[in-house]
């Protein structure tokens, strides 16, 4: 809903039948230097949304060493981003309709960047854990407002600025996961310092979104008074449940393949250098396609399609590490990088899905705050059964089964029709 139709519709009466009198104040133009500024600020903001949970995933051993980490603590160490995304992720909405979503983002950057500088520093694991947890709550709120910005300053450019944000999310996964070691030894060896590290580009990454944020307040402050959109209620938009659903199976998917895959061609006689390498690999297959695949699917009245391509890509793959891990491996990690490119096709439908910013906002924090819930067992499982079963057998059957909900929540939720719509608010 437009702002003048919000306008229009929270007047009295009286207002609505008079004749529209012509604007003497226009609306303040956005600055020329707002939409240049914005796409680093995205590109930026994307490429820390990772770094803090991969970087410290490649210098685990030496962190849970140098904290004296019992392995429950460690356990919960690894299962902290999920919940930190999920819980924090849902106040989203109302931290956007109170400061605007520019600001939340500034703010979330701020924290990100904080905690990243705090945590090296910490002195046992509670403190480590509180200061992962700021960044972690940093990067939800990001999470969920980055395909908010893309709605609200390129609404004709949605599939782009999407394929844009997700890869250089995608990048930034895959530089601190391969760099974070070199970047280690090549600065004495202490992990402290090869984790402090990233708080660098955490800290760039504030820089574009102050100015970025002072002017969406000048832009509020400046224009007319409005009642502030508050959105469909998502809860009862089927659509929204699909893509719910279909955004924490994509996220299991991810874990388990970022926990997993490495042991399992390790398991079939794999070297430990070459099973990393191949993991690599898999993550770095998101960089290029999560530009293509939004693009792709900005184009496309329905994005079922997409969905049911990926999630045959998975099942080739999983088939292939069932039969042949170590012969194939290379296709396979090729294969499973691919069918992991569902996360830039979910966040470009959520952008799609919703007509507003707000319903934006609210479709974004329920299916990725409801989705990461979901994720949370996924890799515990896989965990539990191959250490009941002693092999990979019951773990890939599992993951290959999974894809069948995947597929058929991709055909839902990528449906031509919107939130509002079916939540009768017109569309």
């Amino acid at each position: 809903m437009s702002e003048d139709e919000v306008q229009t519709v929270n007047r009295p009466q009286a207002a609505r039948t008079a004749p529209p009198q012509p604007r003497t104040t226009p609306a303040t133009p956005e600055p020329a230097w707002l939409g240049p500024v914005l796409i680093v600020g995205i590109v930026l903001a994307a490429l820390n949304l990772r770094p803090a949970i991969t970087s410290l995933g490649a210098l685990f051993e030496e962190t849970r060493t140098g904290l004296g980490m019992s392995g429950t603590v460690a356990g919960l160490v690894t299962s902290v981003p999920a919940l930190c995304f999920a819980v924090f992720g849902i106040t989203a909405p109302r931290l956007s309709r109170r400061f605007g979503p520019a600001a939340v983002v500034c703010a979330g950057m701020a924290a990100v960047a904080a905690g990243l500088l705090i945590r090296p520093f910490a002195g046992n694991a509670a403190g480590f854990l509180a200061a992962s947890a700021l960044s972690l709550a940093g990067i939800a709120l990001t999470n969920v407002l980055l395909p908010v910005i893309i709605k609200r300053w390129f609404p004709d450019r949605v599939g782009t600025m999407t394929g844009l944000y997700s890869m250089a999310l995608a990048a930034g996964t895959s530089l601190a996961a391969a760099a974070t070691v070199p970047l280690t030894s090549a600065l004495g060896g202490d992990w402290r310092t090869g984790l402090l590290v990233w708080a660098v580009i955490a800290i760039a990454a504030v820089l574009p979104w102050l100015p970025i944020a002072a002017a969406a307040r000048r832009a509020r402050d400046a224009g007319p008074a409005a009642a502030p959109g508050t959105g469909p209620r998502v809860v009862r938009s089927r659509t929204a449940w699909a893509l719910a659903g279909y955004f924490g199976l994509q996220a299991t998917s991810a874990y388990v393949t970022m926990g997993w895959l490495a042991q399992i061609f390790r398991d079939a006689g794999v070297s430990a250098s070459t099973a990393g390498v191949l993991l690599a690999v898999t993550m770095f297959m998101g960089v290029p396609l999560a530009f293509v695949i939004p693009r792709l699917a900005g184009r496309m009245r329905h994005q079922g399609p997409i969905a049911v391509a990926l999630g045959l890509f998975g099942f080739l793959g999983y088939a292939g590490l069932w039969l042949a891990p170590a012969g194939g491996a290379w296709a396979w990690a090729l294969l499973l990088g691919v069918s992991n490119c569902a996360f830039p096709l979910v966040i470009t439908m959520i952008g799609l899905r919703a007509k507003s910013p707000a319903g934006v906002v609210k479709l974004s924090a329920f299916a990725q705050s409801t989705g990461y819930l979901i994720s949370i067992p996924g890799p515990l499982l896989i965990g539990a059964l191959y250490q009941h079963s002693g092999g990979w057998d019951l773990p890939l059957a599992l993951m290959a089964g999974l894809l069948v909900p995947q597929i058929v929540l991709g055909v839902l939720a990528g449906r031509d029709r919107t939130i509002e719509g079916e939540c009768g608010m017109g569309d």
